[in-house]
């Protein structure tokens, strides 16, 4: 039997230590194309790559080809990427309805770029790395399965790996050295005082700002809605002001956790589907802590550097984890097996498909544990607040 080799790259000489192979970096880039679709958390690990990129090559531009809820977040925040380019619509890159006139315009503009790097952070590559080969650009890294497109240089998708260090062990290949292993945003000065305004922050020392995003675009990383109400209450009840979060898919949720909450004077309320993406993260980034699943606003809340307490299941974790305790706290659910069907559902998306069945995997993580932990990191915020 014939192996792959580990990875498609001539060593040379490694330049001390990163995240995997550290190699020598591309002469005269001057401009980065980076390759991410998806959502909100998946900006996020990407953010730490394109930091270390921006780093690495600091006369370049860091362009973003992404999905418009990137543009929309960068546009209203300070990170490394200096332009989003968003993507069409393209089979295993953009889920949607493919236009092939849009695909031709949008790679001609894309080759008028004359990038210099091009790098690949979406997936295994059997189509995103076609995709980022017809950018036309000089040198090329990214991942790689078996049976993807070979790329310049490249190292193999292994299923189960931290995103963030997946993306990072990818930067490697350029020659970027980590800067952060975790994305950093800063909201823009605009966002935050339209969040004070709304907050009604201005000038006040106020009690303790809990949010909670109770939503996850995928039903079986959402935590019942009576757990989250248990915790709203209690952080209520302790004083809290407590803020429901989420886009228009998560107001019906949000508003049935305030109801059933049934907080005094109103410290539990709602807002979902009032603010943009910019007043989110400024929102996020005045919280004392924030409560959610494995969902893009929590991982926004980590990169704006608000503490977090955060109910995963133990795949997710691997993949999508917080890295430090201090400030990020996990529960975990150990399913391994779907409850309706019995699929090993440790296997989805790697080596078996997924089943039809919604049922929360992290059912099990108890409120009491949770709110413990929330109430931990309170009392921190509070103390750092007040020095």
């Amino acid at each position: 039997m014939s192996h792959e080799p580990i990875a498609d790259f001539e060593t040379g000489t490694l330049r001390g230590t990163g995240v995997g192979p550290l190699l020598e970096r591309f002469p005269d880039v001057r401009r980065i194309a980076v390759l991410r679709g998806g959502g909100l958390g998946d900006l996020m690990f990407a953010l730490p790559a394109m930091q270390a990129l921006a780093a690495c090559y600091p006369k370049a531009e860091v362009v973003l080809l992404g999905t418009p809820v990137h543009a929309a977040l960068l546009a209203q925040t300070h990170s490394p990427v200096h332009r989003v380019q968003v993507l069409p619509y393209a089979r295993g890159v953009r889920p949607g309805p493919e236009d092939p006139a849009a695909q031709t315009e949008f790679f001609a503009r894309m080759r008028a770029e004359n990038f210099d790097l091009a790098v690949q952070l979406h997936g295994g590559g059997r189509y995103s790395n076609p995709f980022l080969l017809r950018l036309g650009a000089r040198y090329t890294v990214g991942l790689r399965t078996p049976d993807a497109a070979r790329l310049d240089r490249s190292i193999p998708y292994v299923y189960y790996q931290h995103e963030p260090l997946r993306a990072l062990e990818v930067a490697g290949l350029a020659g970027a050295v980590p800067v952060d292993l975790e994305a950093r945003l800063r909201p823009s000065e605009e966002a935050r005082h339209a969040v004070r305004e709304l907050l009604d922050m201005g000038g006040t020392n106020p009690g303790a700002l809990v949010t909670i995003h109770p939503g996850a675009t995928d039903p079986r990383r959402r935590w019942p809605v009576d757990s989250f109400v248990q915790v709203a209450a209690a952080a209520a009840a302790d004083g809290s002001r407590v803020l429901i979060v989420g886009d228009e898919a998560d107001k019906a949720l949000a508003e049935e956790i305030v109801r059933l909450a049934d907080s005094v004077d109103g410290a539990v309320s709602s807002m979902a589907g009032r603010l943009s993406l910019g007043e989110l993260t400024a929102l996020l980034a005045a919280s004392d802590v924030m409560v959610g699943n494995d969902s893009g606003p929590r991982h926004l809340a980590q990169a704006v550097g608000t503490p977090t307490v955060g109910i995963y299941w133990v795949g997710n974790a691997i993949s999508a984890g917080p890295l430090g305790r201090t400030m990020h706290r996990l529960h975990l659910s150990w399913v391994t097996n779907c409850s309706v069907c019995g699929v090993d559902v440790t296997q989805v998306g790697w080596t078996a498909e997924r089943c039809s069945h919604d049922e929360s995997f992290v059912a099990q993580v108890m409120p009491e544990a949770v709110y413990a932990d929330v109430r931990d990191l309170t009392a921190m915020s509070l103390l750092l607040r007040d020095k």
